[in-house]
């Protein structure tokens, strides 16, 4: 059913500020809020707070602040605000790779509530039997999901998941002494990049497989690379083409047959869920982005968490603590001497978790059922659409239906009028959307990737299409338009020079004072 409004493409301009940095606004002397002395009779009970501390730990002098008032400080941030684009303004199916779900609000006041925010991570275990609980019952509902064992919660994302993963891997061939010998990693190049980065930052040499003409990688260039040194599988099922591997049972199966191990990465679960596990495709590992598939906020705009799943062979080297439940209370155990240790400080981002825990418990088995069937409609609604668009493409396995997402290719649109993925990129944001031109390298020239989820209406995706149609024809008839774009919009084109050249760089206003000779 379409809605009563029909209009696709809306009249849109966004609000464009000359915002300064804050510390620009800031003015000597000016306060947002005058803090009290503190009155003689708490001084008398508690101290002046100040000569209680350690002398080497007190500042010589105060931190170089903003001094804004309070009515600046809400201004400037509004300004910034309304600058941005995300999941709660647009149609976010742009965003490519990064699963933008809808994140329910009640979810979020969950996680705001006191009993969640005012913990703190060294309270004693009996005044946090509520916060083990969700994180060990998420971990349960996280091994039926998967079909693994364990799970731990404490990556703070997917990268940090799958270099968890990869230090797993060479624990695991240390103890079997062979972490010399096996010192090669198998991925693709449409898995995700951190299956290749990580398993490089650990020591391992990363070998890449490139999909035949129908976009899988071939068994018979898997078993060309296979040998001793194997150390393991590290591989993302769909691949960032949206297509799925039909061979993954027999790929996991060659790399166990010559002693690897296999690491399933899934941090796009979304079109997938309670129809495939990672047990049953024969991984010894996994991991789930909590922050895209499981409808946390996405990572770049808050907290993130990659769910990292083992078999039980593997579980004494997850990271400690894991949380345990003897039956009577839930603890935290520390007691695992074959642990890589810790990933990050103490067990994750526990608000994450909860609203994970939510949004499960709240679909339950068949909910999330519906939610992958919704997703994998929805993109091939897109896809069945998008191909007819003037220019447009989706490379590989022609006919055949993706699963999550589509990498699609505005080759053709950009050799017939010179217009280019980046220059429809600006174009995007004129019409209040988001539009991600995907990884590099570009396999896949002049690429875009779409992932719609179960998150947006069908009159939505076909607004989103209707910009595209409307884009491509402005491509072939006023081409310097869309290379001049964006009209309506703050985002502009970038120039990356100062990004390349190092002596530029500042991550701090101290450090851009200094490089600038400013006081």
């Amino acid at each position: 059913m379409s809605s009563n409004y029909d209009n696709k493409l809306r009249n849109y301009h966004q609000a464009k500020w000359d915002e300064p940095i804050i510390f620009e606004l800031s003015t000597e002397g000016q306060r947002g809020i005058l803090i009290p002395k503190a009155e003689k009779v708490i001084e008398d009970e508690v101290g002046d707070g100040i000569s209680s501390i350690p002398a080497n730990m007190i500042r010589k002098e105060s931190p170089k602040l903003p001094e804004i008032p309070q009515p600046q400080v809400l201004r400037h941030y509004l300004h910034v605000s309304q600058q941005t684009l995300g999941g709660d303004l647009n149609i976010d199916v742009g965003q490519g790779t990064c699963t933008i779900k809808y994140n329910p609000k009640i979810n979020d006041q969950l996680a705001s509530l006191d009993s969640i925010t005012e913990l703190h991570p060294l309270q004693d275990e009996d005044t946090v039997q509520g916060a083990l609980e969700i994180i060990y019952k998420t971990d349960l509902l996280m091994r039926e999901i998967s079909g693994l064992d364990k799970f731990s919660f404490q990556p703070g994302g997917g990268s940090q998941a799958l270099f968890t993963i990869s230090s797993i891997i060479h624990a695991y061939f240390e103890e079997k002494n062979e972490s010399q010998q096996r010192d090669e990693i198998i991925t693709t190049i449409f898995s995700h990049p951190s299956d290749a980065a990580t398993p490089a930052i650990k020591g391992y040499k990363v070998i890449n497989l490139y999909p035949d003409d129908e976009g899988y990688p071939s068994v018979d260039a898997l078993k060309s690379v296979l040998s001793e040194r194997t150390a393991a599988l590290m591989i993302t099922n769909p691949e960032d083409t949206g297509l799925f591997n039909p061979n993954i049972k027999e790929f996991t199966r060659l790399v166990h047959e010559v002693g690897g191990l296999c690491s399933y990465d899934q941090a796009n679960a979304n079109g997938i869920l309670g129809i495939t596990r990672a047990k049953e495709a024969g991984f010894d590992m996994c991991f789930f982005n909590l922050h895209k598939t499981f409808s946390a906020p996405h990572g770049c705009g808050g907290p993130a968490t990659g769910a990292l799943g083992v078999t039980k062979e593997l579980s004494k080297y997850l990271p400690v603590p894991t949380i345990e439940y003897d039956g009577i209370k839930y603890y935290l155990d520390y007691d695992k001497p074959q642990s890589i240790g810790k990933v990050r400080a103490f067990y994750g981002a526990i608000p994450v978790v909860l609203k994970a825990y939510a949004w499960i418990m709240n679909l339950g088995e068949e909910g999330l059922k519906e939610a992958a069937r919704i997703a994998v409609l929805n993109n091939n609604y897109l896809l069945n659409k998008i191909i007819k668009i003037k220019g447009a493409s989706a490379p590989y396995s022609p006919g055949k239906h993706r699963i999550e997402q589509t990498r699609y290719s505005w080759d053709k649109l950009t050799n017939d009028t010179g217009v280019t993925t980046l220059d429809i990129a600006r174009r995007m944001a004129d019409f209040g959307v988001h539009y991600w031109t995907s990884h590099d390298p570009w396999i896949v020239p002049e690429p875009f990737t779409l992932e719609p989820t179960e998150s947006y209406t069908k009159d939505e995706l076909d607004e989103y299409i209707a910009i595209l149609e409307e884009v491509s024809k402005e491509a072939y008839e006023n081409p310097e338009y869309v290379r001049n774009a964006p009209h309506n919009s703050v985002i502009h084109k970038v120039d990356t020079s100062y990004f390349e050249d190092p002596s530029k760089w500042a991550v701090t206003w101290k450090a851009y004072k200094k490089k600038n000779g400013l006081k």
